[in-house]
């Protein structure tokens, strides 16, 4: 697949060959893409909601009355979840919430996200993401010239520190290095650019898992 090079200015920059089995997927699988987001959002909960159990709770544990004669229930401890400001039964305690999903699914819903990025028409490859200044309304125009109003873009191995400052304003533009490539940022902005440089870093990082 050929795919036309753009500058951040709009001008031409030549073309780039998209490997097929990266981006040429034509059925593509909403069930493994939903698996691998669940997992991504599974992953980033803190999981740090708590309650208060019996033994956590600071009260009196002395009998509240005795035993028998008193014409009502047999209690305790004031501890107990039923009375006001004892415990909480059967709440929330700090876990993890992330689960373990195979490589291979994850690789796989990857390729589909790219895939489906280049099938709806809303892939773009730059030139590069590189600014002489920090300038976000210059970087607004450009994004205005090229069609950008809601974009994931991967800049390269790093991303440039002008390009980055400017950007970081402006809404609904998000930008990371390859390294941080994946499905949930790739499906949840409308438009996916990526450098030269990031294309042959995904091909590179495709071609390593092929061989392993």
């Amino acid at each position: 697949m050929k795919l036309d090079v753009i500058k951040l200015d709009g001008g031409k920059a030549g073309s780039v060959d998209l490997d097929d089995a990266i981006f040429g997927i034509e059925d593509i699988r909403g069930d493994i893409l939903q698996r691998v987001v669940t997992w991504q959002l599974a992953k980033r909960r803190s999981g740090n909601h708590k309650i208060q159990v019996r033994n956590e709770v600071s009260r009196t544990g002395k009998k509240m009355y005795k035993q028998k004669g008193t014409g009502g229930a047999r209690h305790g401890s004031r501890r107990a979840a039923q009375f006001v400001g004892g415990a909480k039964a059967h709440g929330p305690v700090v876990r993890s919430h992330a689960f373990d999903l195979p490589k291979k699914i994850r690789a796989l819903a990857l390729r589909h996200a790219l895939s489906s990025k280049a099938k709806a028409g809303s892939l773009v490859v730059l030139d590069s993401a590189v600014l002489t200044e920090a300038k976000t309304a210059a970087l607004r125009a450009n994004f205005d010239k090229i069609g950008l109003k809601n974009a994931l873009v991967i800049a390269g191995p790093e991303v440039d520190a002008n390009f980055k400052l400017a950007a970081r304003n402006i809404p609904n533009v998000d930008v990371l290095p390859n390294a941080g490539l994946n499905v949930y940022d790739v499906l949840r902005r409308q438009t996916l650019v990526l450098t030269k440089d990031a294309v042959e870093a995904i091909s590179a990082r495709f071609a390593e898992k092929e061989a392993a």
